[in-house]
């Protein structure tokens, strides 16, 4: 393993729907030195866009169903216009970040997911090893920084929606094999809860037993439920560190300050 570390940094919830939240955020961001990747999700836009053509969106489990139509939305919100405009502030800030899907230079496959109880449409799988590390490495020796969306593609032309906490994990995974790598995922909570009303209430370590308590109880829910899911298998894996906490104290994170850190036991 090289001893250049990397930052895997993904930034979802209500701070992609608020601009001046973001701005701020990816000026944080921008300022990390080193190696770093971004993974961002789509917020509501995809959403908004989808009532405006007149779709539905049906979420399960804090997961997305994407049929064909709405495929081409989260594609379009995804891939185009919030890839764009945070690549565009990044380079405000200094950073000189590309914008990529899976598909790009190959770097991410997935398959469709199968059914079972439910049909997710075309939602993708990240298959394993899949995740194209010497592509990623040729981007972050050049002096880029990648800004990844979160569709990826199956390799014979057909794009995927791909769960944006799932593609951060992923990426950590496999590059932890050339980098000592820290996932640290950003949204609008100042971490884990034990209460969703109380922002104070930050559980600052949570381990993968206390996890499986939590949800059985119904505290930790819905989107929460995929997020520690891909943290906890990215910590177990090899991952050096997981944190999760809000996007805009991403400046703590190197005081150890930041949200709640995910541990083994």
């Amino acid at each position: 393993m090289s001893n250049s570390t990397l930052h895997i940094i993904k930034i979802g919830g209500n701070i992609i729907d608020d601009s001046d939240q973001l701005a701020i955020f990816l000026e944080k961001f921008a300022a990390i030195p080193g190696k770093k990747i971004l993974v961002h999700g789509g917020g509501k836009i995809a959403t908004r866009l989808a009532s405006d053509l007149g779709l539905e969106a049906k979420m399960v489990d804090g997961r997305r169903i994407t049929d064909e139509k709405m495929l081409n939305v989260v594609t379009m919100v995804y891939a185009g216009l919030t890839s764009k405009n945070i690549v565009a502030t990044l380079q405000k800030y200094g950073c000189d970040a590309l914008g990529l899907s899976g598909a790009d230079a190959n770097v991410i496959k997935a398959i469709k997911r199968p059914v079972k109880d439910i049909d997710y449409g075309f939602a993708g799988d990240i298959l394993a090893d899949s995740v194209n590390t010497l592509s990623i490495k040729k981007f972050l020796d050049a002096g880029f920084t990648p800004v990844f969306s979160a569709i990826t593609h199956n390799g014979n032309g057909q794009l995927l929606n791909t769960n944006a906490d799932t593609i951060a994990s992923s990426l950590a995974l496999a590059l932890s094999e050339l980098y000592e790598t820290s996932l640290i995922y950003c949204f609008e909570k100042n971490g884990v809860l034990s209460d969703i009303s109380n922002e104070d209430s930050v559980i600052e370590s949570i381990n993968f037993e206390s996890f499986k308590k939590l949800k059985s109880q119904g505290v930790i829910s819905e989107g929460m439920i995929p997020k520690l899911d891909n943290a906890f298998n990215a910590i177990s894996k090899g991952v050096k560190n997981v944190y999760i906490g809000h996007a805009l104290n991403l400046h703590l994170f190197q005081q150890g300050k930041f949200g709640t850190c995910l541990a083994i036991k």
